[in-house]
């Protein structure tokens, strides 16, 4: 069996220039043994949907940053970007779907959005009450206790109503992981994310990977 690919260990990352045939000797360079499946890659740019979406999206890649006398400076917050790729779309009608604990920071979001001129469709985690015994939750696993009630997380319900509301894309905020990963395989509009749920770290995984050399050390044990 190959080794993987491996682009985050390269010591040489030349595809982002010019000299995107050299790469490092290193690693197993995808730019290098994987031609085939770039190329077809590629050719999907080519579909006339595709195309805009990854035109705009390169030109708000563009705009977010000014050229200043004293260097490159980016000029937007992520909520702003999102705001803006959503207009270049000519989106009018928004989707998100939120954890409920990030109710406040959606309703803000929800404001946001309307005094920007989208229609906003919004669905937190725990809409339909479904009990959690419907994925075979035991009592021992449920956060707030056995013996008690506890409504699960359905992500596919959030992404079927949005799909029904018939929203032209989609905003995430703080879906747990793997309830993340199932929003993105039911809903059909595509999907960003504005917040990702970090519990301890305050919405702000990086910081794991920051601190990873020092105060969460941890985290580089090999197991």
């Amino acid at each position: 069996m190959s080794k993987p690919v491996q682009c985050a260990l390269c010591d040489a990352p030349m595809c982002a220039t010019e000299q995107y045939e050299v790469g490092s000797p290193n690693v197993r360079c995808p730019t290098r043994v994987k031609k085939d499946v770039i190329k077809r890659a590629v050719e999907e740019y080519q579909k006339p949907d595709v195309y805009e979406f990854a035109r705009l999206a390169s030109v708000q890649e563009y705009e977010c940053y000014m050229k200043l006398p004293e260097g490159v400076t980016p000029r937007n917050p992520r909520v702003e970007e999102i705001v803006q790729f959503a207009k270049k779309m000519g989106y009018t009608k928004l989707g998100v779907a939120f954890c409920v604990g990030l109710k406040r920071e959606a309703e803000t979001l929800n404001t946001i959005l309307e005094n920007k001129g989208f229609t906003v469709s919004s669905v937190c985690c725990k809409l339909g009450g479904t009990p959690k015994e419907e994925i075979g939750i035991q009592e021992e696993e449920k956060i707030i206790g056995p013996g008690l009630w506890e409504t699960m997380c359905s992500p596919i319900s959030q992404a079927m109503v949005l799909n029904d509301e018939g929203v032209d894309f989609n905003i995430l905020m703080g879906l747990c992981v793997g309830h993340d990963s199932l929003f993105f395989r039911y809903s059909e509009a595509l999907t960003t994310v504005l917040v990702v749920k970090d519990r301890v770290l305050g919405h702000n995984p990086a910081a794991g990977l920051y601190l990873s050399c020092s105060y969460y050390g941890k985290l580089l044990r090999t197991e």
